[in-house]
């Protein structure tokens, strides 16, 4: 090996170590806690400093702050945030959206409070732990690699650290204090984070921005190691590492030789691009929770009172109006983030690349340095910018459709850092380029004209895409992506769609922001400060406009009128609370307004009371509330016990107030001979799945029939929910066929089914919580089979949720009423097939007679009904036709009456 090629493997090996020691952090943190650890670079960074601070600044001896810092310090921390940050996130249910959240507010706050404390130069004397032989940090990586490992296979805490990582609740039940082995994880990861701080700071420029981001760039360690790997992660660290010292000898000419150095200094970048955006995602697990309370309204007024806010700055002058300039435009860059994530749900931690991408398209446009395009005037140069970064949405959109949070927010984090470090980084794009303002506008008065005109129409914009068919399809979206897709939402579609608007609007506000400045400024679109919008604009109510042109006038004005990290130090702060209240501050202050208010007792009229007494003397006392009946579980042999389904009680006389004479039976017939037979809607040929090894479904063939309600029964595991998942598209079999009349489907996603006419229901409720009752329907009717006009009303009355119902948001209704809004969401789409998956889960029995009378009425207007369901009760008076399935086959067909007293109906098959 050449002395050349020596010396490159030693540099790249001393800067793999340091990657290594922040993988093994991050992994340990996340299977302790199943926490992606955002923060660590900014612990990190601030580790670091304190070092320095004790050595340099307090003339401590280097051991001795060492010592405090890394065994003292780093741990400190560590436990702090568990205690107080994320300990609360996971009694409130481990919310993974809330989670990252939380990780970025301390991200932001630590690296605000770096910007207090130390200022936001850079620093160049930060002492030097360990030497730049690489040896002894590597020494260090395999040590605490390999004692880590020994711990968790060999210890007892390792046995319960793996425990609460597969089952927090079960390992708690088991004995397990899954908050010391929490604490543990995470003291362990500030430890490494702070080892790494301290071994990077000599070596590379230490200051707020940069080190974090550097320590963040190498999350892709962990990524590829799958979050549970240490050996993978540090093979994986110390190859790139040398990889990327290794491509420092390449050497050519040209543009491409530009792109080669690039590549050489950011490997690391690479790693993480190919990582969040080839290889599959983190898992289930983080998939992102969607929000389960209604928005807040708007205050009255409040409008009136930013727009008086807003046409202030027109009074002022010098400094004070050229401060102002920037907040319409970064105002402009934060409503991208209200149709993204707000509205759409989708986490987006990359908007600063698609905003400094407007800057730079508008000033090489109006430089006529663009390739292939002319000199154009200012104004016209922002509008093509505009119009050329909006389709680069699909980076991140295209991602969006097939992942979800923790893994969707390091795809669109990826996209951002690798934006900023092979584009804005590089001299051949952004060298001499400068950018004016346009003709007329020159001026800070009337250029903050132009921007208030500017962001109306970003305004009028983002609020077309809130109302209407394509706002309430996103808002569903949001609420319950399955659920939506269900619904006949293409929800691939709508994620391209909101990335791509999303996209539009950064850019145009990146753009204006870089008129404002008169120059192209690489670090105002930094990913860090991506990550500081994302923060503010979560925190101030995602969902609300109102919420994104405060946390621009803030980010501006504290940054402005104080020291610089005020702004995010603030942030920081109400990031980390977010588990407090997750709707944002607005939505707090209003709670807490609501309790501190008096309750007024309610109280009857004269009138009233009069009434009372003579229903009281006719009937006697009025019984509210019924039992819920105790149904039997179909896991064994059983007999069944028939029951004619009595007429709804008062519980349930709501669900067919509307249905008309001829489908309002007084009683529902026991079942007889089988049925006529009618026409297929829905058949499954020779359905095979599997799930690794295990054979869900074997060989199921089934038919469901127009006008009959056929119901699939069976012991828990006998592969029903497998069966279910193929016929409504959200699971593909392995083998066999779904055909839909006499069109195959098999291939077909659940929106596209939904769209020609099988619509279904969930076990677990998928209504859209943010929208009222009659947006839920809505949406159904709109999505659907066919459009008919007058579908909601009806669906609204034959479910009765018409009247005062209809206006209610969807959040807090009863479990009754949502399973209703669900049915009536399925049924005003006009569904040829309805398929259900257990819908009197969560129902009294009063609530399940009604349900049976009402589908029953579905069923003998032509309308195919497949029940799943484990209610036997309900099968025997509702079926027309049973199939038992046992391990992934049907074991026996025919008429309920037949068909569950069968003797050999439960057993297994050889």
């Amino acid at each position: 090996m050449s002395s050349l090629s020596y010396d490159l493997t030693l540099a790249g090996l001393s800067v793999g170590s340091a990657a290594a020691l922040t993988g093994i952090g991050l992994i340990v943190t996340y299977r302790a806690t199943g926490v992606l650890n955002f923060a660590h670079g900014a612990i990190a960074m601030v580790c670091a400093y304190v070092l320095r601070q004790c050595v340099v600044g307090w003339g401590w001896p280097l051991w001795l702050g060492a010592v405090v810092t890394l065994l003292l310090l780093a741990p400190a921390v560590g436990v702090a945030l568990e205690r107080f940050v994320f300990r609360p996130l996971s009694v409130l249910g481990g919310d993974p959206a809330q989670t990252l959240v939380a990780s970025i507010g301390v991200f932001v706050l630590l690296v605000g409070g770096a910007a207090l404390v130390w200022g936001q130069g850079a620093r160049d004397d930060a002492p030097v732990l360990v030497s730049a032989d690489p040896w002894g940090q590597l020494a260090v990586v395999l040590v605490l690699a390999a004692g880590v490992g020994g711990v968790i296979r060999r210890t007892r805490f390792g046995r319960e650290l793996r425990a609460v990582v597969d089952d927090r609740q079960l390992a708690v039940l088991g004995g397990v204090d899954a908050d010391r082995v929490a604490a543990a994880g995470w003291a362990f990861g500030s430890f490494t984070a702070g080892l790494t701080g301290v071994l990077l700071a000599p070596y590379v420029r230490l200051d707020p921005y940069g080190l974090p981001l550097l320590v963040m760039e190498v999350v892709a360690v962990a990524v590829a190691a799958r979050m549970r790997s240490l050996p993978v992660a540090v093979l994986v660290a110390l190859g790139t590492g040398v990889g990327q010292s290794q491509l420092t000898r390449v050497h050519l000419s040209g543009w491409g030789g530009q792109l080669v150095q690039a590549v050489g200094a950011n490997l690391f970048v690479v790693a993480l691009l190919v990582v969040a955006l080839v290889l599959p995602g983190l898992g289930a697990r983080d998939a992102l929770p969607r929000t389960a309370t209604a928005r807040v309204a708007t205050p009255p007024g409040a409008w009136i009172v930013a727009a008086v806010l807003f046409l202030l700055p027109l009074g002022f002058a010098g400094s004070d109006l050229h401060t102002s300039v920037q907040v319409p435009a970064l105002g402009v860059v934060l409503l991208s983030l209200v149709v993204v994530t707000g509205r759409g749900g989708q986490l987006s931690l990359g908007q600063a690349a698609y905003a400094g991408l407007g800057a730079l398209f508008t000033a090489l446009l109006a430089a006529g340095r663009f390739p292939g395009l002319p000199r154009l005037p200012e104004l016209a140069a922002l509008a093509v910018a505009v119009l050329l970064v909006a389709p680069l949405g699909l980076l991140t959109g295209w991602p969006a459709i097939g992942r979800h949070g923790l893994s969707l927010a390091l795809a669109t984090f990826a996209v951002g850092v690798g934006v900023s470090r092979f584009v804005f980084a590089q001299p051949y794009a952004t060298s001499g380029l400068s950018l004016d303002r346009p003709s007329g506008f020159d001026g800070d008065r009337a250029y903050y004209v132009l921007e208030l005109a500017l962001l109306t129409c970003a305004l009028l914009a983002t609020h077309a895409l809130r109302r209407g068919r394509t706002g309430r399809a996103l808002a569903a979206m949001r609420d319950h992506e399955a659920g939506a897709s269900a619904a006949g939402v293409r929800v691939p579609s709508l994620k391209l769609l909101a990335f791509v608007a999303g996209a539009a609007l950064a850019a145009l506000g990146g753009g204006m922001l870089g008129m404002g400045l008169r120059a192209f400024d690489p670090s105002a679109y930094d990913p860090v400060r991506g990550l500081l919008w994302f923060a503010a604009v979560v925190v101030l109510g995602a969902d609300s406009t109102l919420g994104a042109l405060t946390a621009a006038a803030l980010l501006v004005g504290l940054d402005a009128g104080a020291r610089g990290g005020v702004a995010a130090a603030l942030m920081g702060v109400l990031a980390v609370c977010v588990g407090r209240f997750p709707g944002g501050p607005y939505e707090a202050l209003r709670a807490a307004v609501g309790r501190t208010r008096p309750r007024r007792r309610a109280r009857l009229t004269p009138l009233g009371v009069r009434v009372r007494r003579r229903l009281r003397a006719v009937g006697g006392p009025v019984r509210t509330g019924s039992a819920a009946a105790t149904r039997r579980s179909v896991t064994g042999p059983t007999t069944a016990t028939r029951r004619s389904v009595a007429r709804p009680a008062e519980g349930g006389a709501e669900w067919t107030h509307a249905l008309g004479p001829r489908h309002r039976p007084e009683r529902t017939p026991p079942p007889g001979p089988a049925p006529t037979r009618t026409r297929p809607a829905l058949t499954a040929h020779a359905l095979y799945a599997r799930y690794g090894g295990f054979t869900a479904l074997d060989g199921v063939d089934l038919v469901v029939r127009a006008g009959q309600v056929t119901a699939v029964v069976g012991p828990n595991g006998a592969g029903k929910s497998t069966l279910f998942h193929c016929l409504a598209g959200t699971v593909r079999p392995v083998r066999g066929r779904v055909r839909l009349g006499g069109r195959d489907v098999t291939r077909l996603a659940a929106h596209a089914r939904t769209r020609l006419g099988v619509a279904r229901t969930f076990q677990q409720l998928a209504v859209f919580p943010s929208l009222t009752v009659a947006e839920n329907v809505r949406v159904g009717a709109e999505q659907g089979r066919a459009a008919e006009p007058g579908a909601v009303e009806r669906a609204l009355r034959l479910f009765g949720l018409d009247g005062d119902l209809r206006s209610l948001p969807a959040a807090g209704l009863p479990t009754g009423t949502l399973r209703r809004v669900e049915l009536a969401r399925a049924f005003a789409g006009g569904p040829r097939v309805l398929l259900l998956d257990e819908p009197a889960a969560g129902l009294d029995t009063a609530e399940v007679a009604a349900l049976t009378l009402v589908l029953r009425a579905l069923a003998a207007e032509g309308t195919a009904l497949l029940v799943v369901e484990h209610d036997l009760d309900l099968v025997a008076g509702l079926a027309d036709v049973v199939h038992v399935m046992t391990a992934g086959r049907i074991v026996a067909s025919g008429p309920p009456d037949r068909v569950l007293d069968a003797p050999g109906a439960w057993e297994t098959p050889a």
